[in-house]
């Protein structure tokens, strides 16, 4: 039994799903003792919202232009920028493995100091 539906119509009902996604939510996360009812509210939420960006993308599409802007968005690298020189003549990678294992030795004394029975147990 297929009927005809108008886009109009259409879009009134993608609205109307998004509408009552939100409610459903509000009122599932207003009403939640637990965390986990919250979460299932926020579900809500999160689907009505991504309803909602499917029901305003055609319209965000034409009005932005979006077919140049997505191919520059794709192309975009992260360069990372080199870190402080240490000063210590070494280069940071190797300063960072070495800063590292010094302060690995440091909380292993420390906890070797804190055991009882350890060898700086009676020192003060």
């Amino acid at each position: 039994m297929d009927l005809p539906i108008s886009s109009r119509d259409f879009r009134c009902l993608q609205l109307a799903c998004v509408a009552l996604g939100l409610v459903a939510g509000s009122i599932i996360i207003g009403v939640s003792v637990s965390k986990a009812a919250a979460a299932v509210g926020g579900i809500f939420i999160g689907a009505a919202a991504v309803g909602l960006l499917i029901l305003a993308y055609p319209f965000l599409k034409a009005r932005f232009n979006l077919d140049h802007i997505l191919p520059t968005i794709g192309s975009l690298r992260i360069h990372p920028q080199p870190g402080p020189d240490h000063g210590e003549g070494r280069s940071s990678a190797n300063g960072n493995k070495e800063g590292a294992r010094s302060s690995l030795s440091t909380v292993s004394r420390t906890l070797e100091k804190l055991k009882p029975g350890g060898r700086g147990a009676g020192e003060g």
